[in-house]
């Protein structure tokens, strides 16, 4: 016992070097779907899109990414989490390629639908491995380490493109470079990343110890070990619509505020595209030590339970994600003020969100649930991108987005709502039957 415990604090060890891997590989995901929102007003005018429309083509993306989930969790529990994303990456990587060529709406709204298609078998499949390398205890540290992914990236990935964008005078040779990352991802998968924890004691790339500590601490259950029929278990569980419907709310808010945020500042309040670009990337830098921050907070101060988290980031971003819309042109201290406020409470969630799954269900079927919750939950992510840009108004100096952003704080009244009903107990199957056990592992 004291031998795990000293390898449970060791500094270092093999899990993390996965970690950073898949970590890395959702950073070039980022690249590759940001970069499209980043340019969107910018490609709404050259194709001549209508605000409604340009919200359609951000938004089917979402449709086919929430089908992938599905079909990306199943292939991860059957063929192995590195298959699938290795052809994820394959696809996405291609298909960035191309979108550079786009001279049609309905070229943007086919290109749209293959990188939603290519990039949604990459997500379970990395929640997948995750569940396979880190300890009940530590899956809420671990997931939102993995989740400053989604933060990181639009930190930084706005700085960077609108600087190559304007380099090379045109939006469309960015995406032939961010092509390339893509060639480095499948290096690093497959060098660092292996589906089973043993296989790299065998290599000699991790010790017996940390294979011990790592395979104590997992979530598992005699009755659904070893099977492969995750979709027809889980969906037993009430609680999992519960959660669903609270991951819906969640990528509703990140992706509706999320594909918004760049014309709002671009149109609503006429910054120039580098001030935009600066901007843009703020709420994400206060994102990436937010999730951090949610994530301990899980693990550390509220012993592996996701309601108290989840709850504060839903409560508070109500009033903020209410009032961003209505900060006055021109007011540069209060925009940029709103703007931390929400980075940091709207993705103060994250953490705790994703660890849901990986708490509550068997090793062997989180691959299957991962990818049905956020197939589902990504259908947030395609309606409300739609809805705003259906509330966006234009009016004599623009455009006005306060709409779009109080529909935004109703799906944080709904999540709050959602999450005061939610069950964190281990999921146990017996009998064909299903029930909550009374303690935790």
């Amino acid at each position: 016992m004291g031998q795990m415990k000293t390898v449970g604090k060791k500094a270092w060890g093999y899990r993390y070097v996965i970690l950073v891997a898949v970590w890395l590989l959702y950073v070039i995901n980022y690249f590759d779907r940001t970069s499209v929102l980043i340019f969107l007003p910018m490609i709404r005018d050259e194709l001549g899109l209508t605000p409604a429309q340009a919200g359609f083509g951000a938004s089917i993306f979402f449709f086919a990414y929430a089908i992938a989930q599905v079909s990306g969790g199943w292939l991860a529990d059957r063929i192995g989490a590195k298959r699938v994303m290795t052809i994820a990456i394959v696809v996405f990587s291609a298909v960035t390629f191309l979108t550079g060529m786009v001279r049609s709406y309905v070229q943007f709204i086919w290109i749209r639908l293959f990188l939603g298609f290519g990039e949604g078998h990459h997500f379970a499949p990395a929640h997948k491995t995750i569940a396979d390398w880190f300890p009940k205890k530590e899956k809420g540290t671990a997931t939102a380490f993995f989740s400053t992914a989604w933060a990181f990236g639009p930190a930084i990935i706005p700085v960077v493109i609108t600087a190559l964008a304007a380099a090379f005078g045109s939006w469309r040779p960015v995406f032939y470079v961010l092509a390339v990352p893509g060639l480095l991802g499948m290096f690093i998968l497959w060098y660092f990343v292996n589906d089973k924890p043993e296989e790299m004691v065998k290599k000699g790339r991790m010790t017996q110890e940390e294979y011990d500590y790592i395979k104590s601490g997992l979530v598992s259950d005699e009755a659904v070990e070893g099977k492969k029929g995750g979709m027809s278990i889980v969906v037993k569980d009430k609680y999992f619509w519960i959660y669903s419907l609270v991951l819906f709310c969640n990528l509703a808010i990140y992706w509706g505020s999320t594909t918004w945020i760049s014309s709002f500042l671009y149109d609503q309040h006429h910054f120039n595209l580098k001030t935009m670009g600066a901007l843009v990337s703020l709420p994400y830098v206060v994102a990436i030590v937010a999730m951090l921050l949610g994530g301990r907070l899980t693990d550390k101060i509220f012993k592996n339970k996701t309601k108290p988290v989840l709850l504060i980031s839903y409560i508070v971003s109500i009033p903020v994600l209410f009032y961003v819309g209505m900060v006055p042109t021109g007011n540069v201290p209060i925009i940029i003020t709103m703007l931390v406020l929400l980075g940091f409470f709207v993705n103060l969630s994250f953490g705790a969100v994703y660890a849901y799954p990986q708490i509550r269900y068997p090793k062997d079927i989180v691959g299957s649930a991962v990818g049905l919750s956020n197939g589902f939950g990504q259908l947030g992510s395609f309606v409300a991108p739609l809805v705003a840009g259906f509330l966006v108004v234009k009016t004599t100096s623009g455009y006005s987005y306060t709409g779009a952003f109080i529909f935004f704080a109703a799906l944080a009244v709904l999540a709050s709502i959602g999450t005061l009903f939610l069950k964190e107990d281990k999921f146990i199957m017996n009998n064909q039957s299903v029930k909550s056990s009374s303690t935790s592992l």
